[in-house]
């Protein structure tokens, strides 16, 4: 299909905001065509009705209108299976937004499928990393769907623009709508992200008004929380010995850390389309979760596997970063790290504190801790202390052979 040709019918990524509002009119009015919104319920805390009634106004049909709660799906297929490699992008970043755009995609494709839709259309910038995360999942899944950016193909030049084609439309515009929002937000079931206006200078403060899903660490309670996680092939499965589903876990972890101040970080990161953005992110539930998982692995996981888990992380949380889920290689790194999770079952007991989540104590019919092995007491001659000599030895003829040659 060619790119510069007319959808017919596109189906289009709707929040029912009003930028959405304004691409689907746009998308109405530039090629006539047919339009299919598809609003998915990832857990951003948003009552998703008024997306319909605001599909209805504008003239969607209501068998074009698809509302979906897939925060099971997301958190199952998606989110945990990302956390079983412990991934961070650039060593701080939880990856919460970049998660999600597989998953909306995989539905726009599918819906388009169902639908007969011979386009897509989502509503990401021009400047930002979501555009390649739909775009390279869409191709990825479909090479011949056609994907139409708005934000890159319209002619309107500033938000005013914008808010003059809504009017002209009748597309209802909020009071708060008119002045420029102090910071964009997205959310979902793992995470709030901020960004952009107050947030542009990195020098200056976050205002405390940014935070979406945690009280400050400051004002937490002044006393501990203690909870245990049970763990099955690294997945979390119970929370204080209740069994959970994916979503019903992480969701009871987003309450925890919110009251306990858990999750904040104020990070500058690379952007896949080449410039730096300042961001203030929120991942309560994600970052207890991480820790647990790590204090799982560390009891069952063999030091050769976890350390080249290890290494290979990053490159693992670069391609979900960069939009590549759908890829041969990251579907090789899982089957990986999935194959190392076969034995990190367990239970984790975790203190959370003011921002801090501690790790307590763990326990695993899968255990390699020895304590035998490790005691100072007597080990019953389970090790032989006599062997490390000849295995420092060993590992030492190397440096003492630099060492000899370079002293003379």
């Amino acid at each position: 299909m060619s790119k510069h040709s007319v959808p017919k019918k596109v189906v289009l990524a709707y929040s029912g905001g009003l930028d959405t509002s304004i691409i689907l009119k746009w998308l109405q009015t530039e090629f006539g065509c047919e339009v299919v919104t598809f609003t998915a319920d990832l857990g951003q805390g948003e009552e998703l009705g008024p997306a319909r009634d605001k599909a209805r106004l504008m003239g969607i049909k209501e068998e074009n209108i698809y509302i979906e709660d897939v925060r099971e799906e997301f958190v199952r297929d998606f989110v945990f299976p990302m956390f079983r490699a412990n991934a961070l992008y650039e060593g701080t970043y939880l990856l919460g937004t970049s998660i999600a755009r597989p998953l909306i995609t995989k539905r726009l494709v599918e819906i388009a499928r169902e639908t007969g839709a011979d386009a897509i259309a989502h509503g990401a910038t021009g400047k930002g990393n979501d555009q390649v995360r739909f775009e390279l999942s869409a191709y990825a899944l479909n090479p011949n769907i056609r994907v139409v950016a708005p934000w890159r193909e319209w002619e309107f030049k500033s938000r005013e623009a914008l808010l003059e084609f809504a009017e002209s439309h009748q597309i209802p515009i909020a009071k708060d709508k008119r002045g420029e929002a102090p910071f964009s937000v997205d959310a979902n079931l793992l995470h709030s992200s901020s960004e952009g206006k107050v947030l542009e200078d990195p020098w200056e403060s976050a205002p405390e008004y940014v935070h979406q899903r945690t009280i400050s660490p400051m004002d937490a309670p002044d006393e501990v929380t203690e909870i245990t996680i049970g763990f099955e092939k690294g997945d979390a499965v119970s929370l204080d010995g209740k069994p959970l589903t994916a979503a019903e876990m992480l969701t009871a972890l987003n309450t925890l850390g919110h009251d306990n101040g858990i999750g904040r970080i104020d990070l500058v990161e690379n952007r896949f389309v080449g410039m730096k953005s300042r961001g203030v992110y929120e991942t309560p539930g994600g970052t207890i979760l991480l820790h647990a998982h790590r204090a799982m692995e560390s009891l069952t996981l063999d030091r050769e596997a976890g350390h080249l888990k290890d290494q290979l992380m990053p490159k693992y949380a670069e391609l979900i970063y960069n939009g590549f889920w759908f890829s041969p290689e990251r579907e090789m790194l899982q089957a990986l790290i999935d194959k190392s999770q076969e034995k990190v079952s367990g239970d984790v007991r975790l203190k959370l504190y003011k921002g801090n989540v501690m790790v307590a104590g763990r326990q695993s019919q899968h255990s390699l801790y020895d304590d035998l092995l490790v005691t100072f007491e007597d080990d019953k001659g389970a090790y032989d202390q006599k062997d490390a000599e000849g295995f420092i030895r060993l590992n030492a003829l190397r440096l003492r052979t630099l060492a000899a040659r370079d002293q003379g």
